[in-house]
């Protein structure tokens, strides 16, 4: 189920309980080009340690390719199988443990020729993720075809339009996923159940419907979370907010699937709402989705569903009442011969605005998607009960054949309209928005007219020419720069290298500057992707989720704008796979310094520290190194691409300056957070963090006897009772060591130990977006300052008292640029305008305070939020010399 945002579970919780996993078993006979047989990678227990790092690892580093498919069909590797585990969640509800599927697939494989399996990524467990086909045998010519086919589609739909032998032969690709939350089973039972059905039966429907579908099934989007029977994967992150981040491993696999499936139809299969509930969704809706193609079939499918699930009478099924809007448990007349449909039945708060959830970001490949919600509750957070999941899995599998059939039924409209999404794009038209004015000029089903009103309307949107991610001098960070683009072509957003100058906008772009040319067939994610978003506090009273996102505004690069998707102007350059490196190293230099500007560059200075090297900070922040590191250097000129220069003169004479600081070894951060914390600090290179919170340190206030800062993202007050803990961190205070954190947590633990003059105040808890922010020049966050930043929810702080600094103003006016922030007096966004959103002390003993009312570790999402936490971090770090 889609839960509204919660506090995530501490990782180092979820960690413990990954020891559960066992170490692989190999089967014999392997394939390990598909099945990770023979040559698998390490099935060992991953360490606690190894799993923070995953999340570091190589994220936003390097895009990881097209998915290898299959040359033909079938294609049946021997899939290596898991020990049993009695403690696998699933069982509690006799559904089936994640341990057992392999075997029952290549079970399955070794008497069918009608299934093929491979695997398609592995999660931060070491668990397999797996790929089922079900289609009819076909040789490798015809599988070549089909790839051709699909290839045609996206990339000259214009062709495609007009090819009849496409029309007659392509089979039409249906895609299901499901247990993207872990603790939410019967999707893998239902689709496993709808496989056996598929490859046992001898009627000539299903000889039909293979031959002329492919039939896929993710079984389970998050095995972690499964057998554990968390929400979360093993990161403690929810992967189904992930789509456009991609921490996790596991939603990197699904976007790579969806990339090579480009499936007509994608339903992912969830629970628990009560009554089944098969999206489309209420408003308001992406303003990117080319909506009048998705739409109409999108809300036909379910009722599709609707009919044949209330005519299936499944015992223990409830239905919705649509004229008291109550779940029931029988089907009593018309009212009650229902399921739950968003767009029709939830008019606020059930949308697709964000590209985050995996229904809706597989739109933007151009298939029309749902989120489907499977009836019966659990009975708490981490079983579920036998009779439920039976429930449960019958309604899955009766709603799978549903939408089968009616994509099947309706493939011909379907494909159109998916060749007509990619037509749209390739040509460059401008975006027409979905609106009551033109819902009557849209062909195909129109059972979905009667519902629209003004709150469903597509609010405008200017495509432009490209944007562009200069490489000049006047880039703010290149490290960020390489950054996004190596996320974008992991999102296989297609990035050009300028092989010349290039005139647009009114702006010249230099050789080696990164264009996205928006005549290209994943245009509506591109723009989804880069493009700001809008205000939509007015249109609806409540979001969802998140309601703004940007890797332009939030990833730390400077992303143009540019020109009008009219535009002629021929953007010349070459595709590019990877960014070209831009890292230098000046050898011959007797000092080096290097920017902090970027999240790049400070992995690279903490790298530095963790291996012994004495680092000089200036008062300014600046990093200088002697010659002896020089060796330690040119490995992160390789390794991180960094531009390593001689320092100056000037700065050589401030290392005896009062306010230089020396280090020398790595940081160890005292933390109290959710994973989102845990995962930034760990992403930014912070390797030794230390769980602490207030009965921790009442317990053993030795925890703070090394660390060098206190970070502050959760709950730090303390009882009467626990005067010992508060006492530890006054006296860790008065030593002249730092507190920094985040929001309503970090001022009220700062307030109540005198450590910062300043009242916090909140806005709407729910509000959330990005926001325009003025950074002084002379302040901390000066060499990473940007100017927007995301909140979620924002904080203001005002009664600024004498020491207290303002580091980061909230813009003027109504300072949110696009999200949701609705509220009145001091919970609104004109409250917030012109006041601080970042601030900062110094106390006598040297004890520095800095408190974000943004949000710089939301989800890891914010690029140069996190940037702006580390450079708080080591302005806060005392001498470690001293």
């Amino acid at each position: 189920m889609r839960h509204p945002r919660s506090p995530i579970l501490l990782l180092v919780a979820v960690l413990a309980a990954v020891g559960l996993l066992a170490p692989g078993m190999r089967p014999a006979h392997a394939e390990p080009s598909n099945g990770r047989g023979e040559d698998s990678a390490s099935t060992a227990p991953a360490s606690p340690a190894a799993l923070a790092r995953a999340a570091a690892k190589g994220q936003g580093q390097a895009a990881p390719g097209a998915l290898p498919m299959p040359a033909s069909y079938p294609s049946q590797p021997v899939l290596r199988t898991f020990p049993d585990n009695p403690d696998d969640r699933s069982l509690t509800g006799g559904l089936t443990p994640y341990h057992a599927i392999a075997s029952k697939l290549n079970a399955w494989m070794r008497s069918s020729d009608r299934i093929s399996a491979q695997v398609v990524g592995e999660t931060t467990g070491g668990r397999d993720l797996y790929l089922v086909t079900v289609t009819a045998p076909e040789s490798r010519s015809e599988t070549a075809k089909q790839a051709r086919w699909r290839d045609k589609i996206r990339d000259r739909p214009d062709v495609a339009a007009r090819d009849r032998g496409l029309a007659r032969g392509y089979k039409t690709p249906i895609w299901f996923s499901g247990n993207i939350h872990g603790n939410e089973w019967e999707g893998t039972d239902a689709a496993l159940a709808y496989i056996e059905k598929l490859i046992t039966a001898k009627d000539a429907a299903t000889t039909k419907l293979l031959a002329e579908s492919r039939l896929y099934f993710s079984l389970t989007l998050n095995p972690d979370g499964r057998a554990l029977g968390t929400r979360q994967t093993a990161l403690g992150l929810d992967e189904n907010r992930d789509m456009i981040t991609n921490a996790t491993p596991e939603s990197m696999s699904f976007v790579r699937t969806v990339q090579a499936l480009q499936p007509l139809y994608a339903a992912d299969l969830h629970g628990y709402t009560g009554v089944l509930q098969v999206e489309p969704c209420g408003p308001p809706h992406g303003d990117n989705y080319e909506y009048d193609l998705f739409l109409p079939h999108a809300y036909a499918a379910a009722l599709r569903v609707e009919r044949d699930v209330v005519a299936a009478d499944i015992d223990g099924n409830t239905y919705l009442n649509i004229e008291t809007g109550q779940v029931v448990n029988e089907n009593t007349g018309p009212a009650t011969s229902h399921i739950k449909i968003p767009y029709r039945d939830t008019p606020s708060g059930w949308d697709d605005f964000p590209p985050i959830f995996t229904a809706q970001y597989a739109a933007f490949h151009g298939a029309v998607t749902s989120t489907v919600e499977l009836p019966k509750q659990r009975p708490n957070g981490n079983s579920q009960t036998p009779g439920n999941g039976v429930i449960n899995t019958a309604v899955g599998v009766q709603t799978i054949d549903s939408l089968v059939a009616y994509t099947n039924e309706n493939a011909e409209d379907m494909l159109a309209n998916q060749i007509e999404f990619f037509r749209r794009a390739v040509a460059g038209e401008p975006k027409a928005q979905l609106t009551g004015a033109t819902i009557d000029q849209v062909p195909g089903p129109a059972e979905w007219k009667e519902f629209w009103d003004a709150a469903d309307d597509q609010e405008p949107v200017t495509l432009p020419r490209a944007y562009l991610i200069p490489m000049g001098d006047d880039q703010r960070s290149r490290s960020d720069a390489q950054r996004l683009v190596r996320q974008l072509i992991a999102q296989d957003i297609r990035v050009t290298r300028l092989d010349r100058e290039l005139r647009l906008g009114g702006r010249t772009y230099p050789v080696g500057s990164y264009a996205v040319d928006m005549n290209q067939p994943l245009r509506a994610l591109a723009n989804a992707l880069l493009d700001r978003g809008s205000d939509i506090s007015a249109k609806v009273p409540s979001m969802y989720d998140v309601s703004a996102w940007s890797y332009s505004y939030l990833w730390g690069a400077d992303v143009i704008k540019a020109g009008d998707i009219t535009d002629r102007t021929r953007i010349r350059g070459s595709r590019v796979d990877a960014p070209d490196r831009v890292g230098r190293i000046d050898g011959a230099a007797r000092s080096f310094t290097f920017e902090l500007a970027g999240l790049t560059d400070y992995q690279a200075l903490n790298a530095l520290l963790d291996s012994g090297v004495e680092v000089a900070l200036l008062s300014d922040g600046t990093p200088i190194l002697g010659r002896d590191a020089l060796p330690k250097l040119r490995e992160l000129w390789r390794s991180h691409d960094l531009t390593i220069t001689s320092a100056t003169a000037e700065q050589v004479g401030q290392l005896d300056d009062a306010g230089t600081r020396r280090l020398s070894g790595p940081l160890r951060i005292a933390y109290t957070g959710t994973a989102d914390d845990r995962l930034a600090l760990t992403e930014l290179g912070f390797t030794d963090l230390v769980p602490i919170g207030a009965q921790l340190l009442t317990e053993q206030p030795g925890l703070l006897d090394d660390a060098d800062a206190v970070w502050v993202g959760s709950d730090l007050r303390f009882s009467t009772e626990q005067a010992a803990g508060r006492a530890a961190l006054e006296a860790y205070l008065a030593d002249g060591h730092p507190l920094l954190g985040r929001g309503l947590a970090a001022a009220r633990a700062a307030g109540d130990l005198g450590a910062i003059d300043a009242r916090a105040v909140q806005g709407t808890g729910s509000g959330n977006g990005i926001v325009a922010v003025e950074t002084p020049a002379d302040g901390v966050l000066a060499a990473s300052a940007q100017d927007s930043a995301f909140v979620y929810p924002p904080v203001t702080f005002v009664d600024l008292g004498a020491g207290t600094r303002a580091e980061q103003r909230y813009g003027p006016g109504n300072p949110l640029l696009a999200g949701h922030w609705r509220g009145a007096g001091e919970s609104g966004p004109e409250f917030a305008a012109g006041r601080a959103s970042v601030i900062s002390a110094e106390s006598a003993t040297g004890s520095r305070v800095l408190l974000f009312g943004t949000s710089p570790f939301f989800r890891t999402h914010t690029k140069n939020g996190m940037a702006q936490g580390a450079a708080a971090i080591f302005w806060g770090v005392a001498d470690q010399a001293r």
